[in-house]
């Protein structure tokens, strides 16, 4: 039998700490600088880059500008993003090269591989 099995759609919150850690990183600061420029604490912006809490509009506007982002170019990298995590998986289909028949995407955009 084929597998269906979805990945899991990933949180919000997880995509937007992505985003903000790999753009501090990009300016080689580190978590306290950040933090006292927007100012929320080391252990708070930690949690909001490792996706554990879900940061207010105001908190994410005071980090974006601790890093000099424009709130607007944030969202667009979060939303490219998403469209990442959602691109098709790869599945094996196994069974169906067993019984020789001609292999078919459950939707489109599919990528079907098969295997011995």
């Amino acid at each position: 039998m084929a597998d269906t099995t979805r990945r899991p759609r990933p949180l919000l919150r997880t995509v937007v700490g992505e985003v903000l850690r790999r753009r501090r990183q990009e300016q080689r600061r580190t978590l306290a600088e950040v933090a006292r420029e927007a100012c929320v604490s080391v252990q708070y912006l930690s949690e909001v880059e490792r996706g554990r809490k879900e940061p207010s509009s105001e908190i994410l506007a005071s980090v974006c500008d601790a890093l000099h982002l424009d709130l607007a170019d944030v969202v667009a990298e979060v939303g490219r993003d998403l469209v990442v995590h959602r691109a098709p998986v790869l599945r094996l289909d196994s069974a169906r090269l067993r019984r020789a028949q001609p292999p078919r995407a459950s939707r489109p955009g599919d990528v079907v591989l098969l295997a011995a």
